[in-house]
């Protein structure tokens, strides 16, 4: 009895490990996978927060939120609240992986190729320039007109969600014009950052914080492929950026950009050298007469092997592509989940819904955001596609580019960020603009999955 359930369990192991080893997932195959199921969960953590903060626990939440929390000596330190903490100590990651990515598609991806770039490109200008205006013109001076960059952004893994909610209905090369576009917006969002909400600059850290971009272009150029030093400058890099005024998040991207993109050998060396171990390791086995899971722990010839497999493949795949795969599972399961908890608790007095929606900071982002995107979006693309600057991805229409302009309307995780930037000493503003990104984000992914639905056939 015990031995046949050891063979049902033998096999079912060994069925197990077959499918995990003949399945092949490309890296946009797993990007998407990853930022659809981060998508469902950011959900969750935002009804989350919406609940707490509309409970008898807010003002715990509130407390935890506003708890200082200190690093350092007593002599150099930096105290921040664990908010403060996550939007600029965690957030700094989550552009870290913006970076690499975004590194990634100009070297091999959508935005590669210039006349296949031009129509994302132009599609994501036309979705932050029109938002902005759209803000613009409902608040055109005083303090509330600092928030013209709240409804530029578009948060991706809400976006993907929603898309793959539509399964195969949708064709790939939308998906990938979508990506593109969401990289391209945050690009813009990224400057709008650095260069717009940004107070005061001291200019010695400032200077420091460029003697570590380039240190860190120096390692690069110098061959250097370990994480470890990119991360150790890097950080060095943060806590410069964040001592000379401007936004630290920039460091993020920054960083990312002089992290190695090449392999250090080539396909057909890679290939001869694995070929050459397997047959070695194939080898081992047929001489072991020892079948237990073991037998590799037993064998020192097939330990040593293994690690040279190892380092072959480590010396393939490029630091990006090694980074990228490891941080944005983090990141996306995470670090935006919590900015997601720690920013997407509202206090709503329902009672004053109706009053706080006509104010001009929420309807400036409702307007931005519901119809400043998808106008953008919609009439950069039908210009540049009518005039043959660029074209539609193929089986993509202009009425499937509507439905993605009514998607890119979710700005959620870069949208508060923004917000919180632009109104951080005006906690009613603040307040506004969020209850703004809500409502327009929920009425966003609601409008585009069924003009998606109708626009795309099955």
């Amino acid at each position: 009895m015990a031995e046949r359930q050891t063979q049902t369990t033998g096999s079912s192991s060994s069925s197990s490990i077959e499918k995990t080893f003949k399945q092949v997932v490309t890296p946009i195959e797993e990007f998407l996978h990853q930022e659809t199921s981060s998508g469902i969960l950011l959900m969750i953590c935002v009804a989350a927060a919406l609940v707490i903060a509309n409970s008898p626990f807010y003002p715990v939440y509130d407390t935890i939120l506003h708890t200082k929390f200190t690093i350092g000596t007593e002599k150099y330190y930096i105290s921040q609240s664990i908010q403060h903490w996550i939007n600029d100590g965690l957030m700094a990651l989550f552009f870290f992986v913006i970076g690499l990515e975004v590194k990634r598609e100009i070297l091999i991806g959508e935005l590669s190729n210039l006349k296949q770039a031009i129509l994302p490109i132009g599609a994501a200008v036309g979705g932050m320039v029109v938002p902005a205006g759209f803000y613009l013109v409902v608040n055109p001076s005083g303090p509330a007109a600092n928030g013209w960059g709240i409804p530029m952004a578009t948060d991706i893994a809400f976006a993907v969600g929603i898309v793959a909610l539509l399964g195969s209905r949708v064709p790939k090369p939308l998906v990938a014009m979508l990506l593109a576009l969401a990289i391209v917006d945050d690009i813009g969002a990224i400057l709008v950052i650095a260069l717009f909400y940004t107070d005061t600059v001291h200019l010695g850290a400032l200077l420091f914080s460029g003697f570590c971009f380039l240190l860190l272009v120096g390692t690069n150029l110098a061959g250097v492929r370990s994480p470890l030093p990119y991360g150790v400058i890097g950080f060095i890099f943060w806590l410069a950026m964040l001592k000379s005024g401007i936004h630290a998040t920039l460091v993020g991207v920054l960083t990312a950009f002089t992290v190695p993109a090449r392999s250090t050998v080539s396909g057909h060396m890679f290939s001869e050298a694995m070929t050459d171990l397997l047959k070695k390791f194939q080898d081992q086995i047929e001489e072991s007469s020892d079948s237990r899971m073991l037998n590799v722990l037993r064998n020192s010839k097939k330990q040593a092997l293994l690690q040279s497999i190892e380092n072959g493949v480590h010396r393939m795949e490029s630091p990006l592509q090694r980074m990228e795969h490891v941080l944005h599972g983090w990141v996306s399961f995470t670090i935006v989940p919590l900015f997601a908890l720690a920013n997407a608790g509202i206090p709503i007095d329902f009672g004053r819904l109706g009053e706080i929606l006509l104010q001009p900071v929420t309807i400036g982002v409702i307007a931005g955001l519901l119809l400043g995107k998808v106008v953008g979006i919609y009439s950069f693309s039908w210009v540049i596609v009518k005039l043959k600057l660029g074209n539609l991805p193929l089986g993509v229409t202009l009425s499937q580019i509507f439905g993605i302009g009514l998607l890119a309307g979710i700005g959620f995780t870069m949208s508060i960020f923004i917000g919180t930037l632009a109104f951080e000493s005006q906690p009613e503003a603040l307040l506004n603009a969020k209850i703004g990104i809500l409502f327009a984000s929920l009425s966003a992914g609601i409008l585009g999955y069924i003009w998606l639905y109708k626009a795309t056939s099955r």
